[in-house]
């Protein structure tokens, strides 16, 4: 598989993220009336603007899906016994230790009790929740097997039925976990099943018409660009919608962050490490890595608002997981891509 490329910008990808981040938070202040036009278009606490982008990422990496590769997944279940282990019995409990230790006591002297718990309680939803929609985008970027993805993706949301509310209350001490499953309903439909089934129906109709050397050779070839395009213009609206919540709450933000991003990359390294000591091919460890390090943040800030109300702090720290991924998922793209050599190939 060729190498994914942003044309003119690729070289400069951190930059140009960085530069939306800045342009989304100055949007969300100077021109608070966008983000508040579109937050209108809203259903189910997922944001259709943000869905269409999303969907407008993941669409080109589905006309890539062969389902051969899907039927033949069973065939290899190292890839999703590490996925449903780290994403299940390790990443919650990690997560709510590594909140804990730093919000109650490394940062003591600087966020209230009532307030840290709080926070603490956001990012256990966060930990709970493994990706659903974002992870293809990572998987595309890091050239992973988009089959086996589709897979992973499909098995944690079967787990994330029985298994979110029990963790949550577990973790929280809480007994009234209502999972919205609207929400969920809908996240899985908007991210999965649509854009596959457009995907497979696409690629069918096409291949069946032009040929496949066509299709690979031509048709794919008007979809370059088209997902990390709309990666940065996602970040634009993701940081447009929280540009004031950013700028009011600027150390709370950063103190949430830390125990985030490490629990991030800490979570990358156990499944991608464990992937490699299992010597499972390249192309399924790093969407199996990247799986657990990344979130289904619709959901966890759907349930934070259910909780614990619009103005908690639950609420802020699951917002700050959204704040986080991407820059942070990008460099774990990178990473992922510079460590390639050290997997065994695919074999068909």
């Amino acid at each position: 598989m060729p190498e994914k490329r942003l044309g003119f910008f690729s070289k400069y990808l951190s930059l140009w993220v960085f530069l939306c981040i800045v342009l989304g938070v100055v949007i969300g202040h100077f021109l608070p009336s966008i983000p508040t036009f579109l937050n209108k278009f809203e259903y189910a606490k997922v944001s259709i603007p943000v869905a269409i982008l999303i969907w407008l990422m993941i669409y080109p990496m589905m006309l890539k899906v062969d389902f051969t590769s899907i039927k033949n997944a069973g065939k290899k279940p190292k890839g999703l016994i590490v996925t449903l282990v780290v994403n299940w019995l390790i990443k919650p409990f990690s997560m709510y230790a590594l909140a804990w230790f730093f919000l109650k006591v490394v940062f003591k002297a600087l966020i209230p009790s009532g307030l840290a718990t709080e926070y603490l309680a956001g990012t256990v939803l966060l930990g709970a929740a493994p990706c659903t929609a974002m992870v293809f985008v990572w998987s595309y970027l890091s050239d992973g097997d988009a089959g086996y993805t589709v897979v992973q993706v499909a098995v944690n949301d079967l787990v994330i039925l029985v298994a979110f509310t029990p963790i949550v209350a577990f973790l929280l001490g809480v007994s009234d976990v209502h999972v919205p499953w609207d929400t969920l309903i809908l996240s899985v439909v908007l991210f999965v099943v649509i854009p596959l089934s457009a995907g497979a129906l696409t690629r069918s109709r096409l291949i069946k018409r032009r040929g496949k050397k066509w299709f690979e050779g031509v048709f794919l070839k008007k979809f370059d660009g088209i997902t990390e395009f709309g990666l940065l213009l996602t970040l634009v609206i993701l940081f447009a919608f929280q540009g004031e919540t950013i700028l009011k709450n600027p150390l709370d933000i950063v103190l949430i962050a830390i125990p985030l991003v490490i629990q991030t990359y800490l979570i990358f390294a156990i499944g991608y490490g464990w992937a490699k000591a299992w010597k499972i091919p390249y192309e399924i460890a790093a969407p199996a890595g990247m799986i657990g390090a990344s979130n289904f943040f619709e959901l966890s800030v759907a349930v934070a608002i259910s909780l614990f109300g619009l103005s908690s702090g639950a609420a802020l720290a699951t917002t700050v997981g959204v704040l986080t991924e991407v820059p942070v998922m990008l460099t774990l793209v990178s990473i992922a891509k510079k460590t390639k050599h050290w997997f065994p190939k695919a074999t068909v």
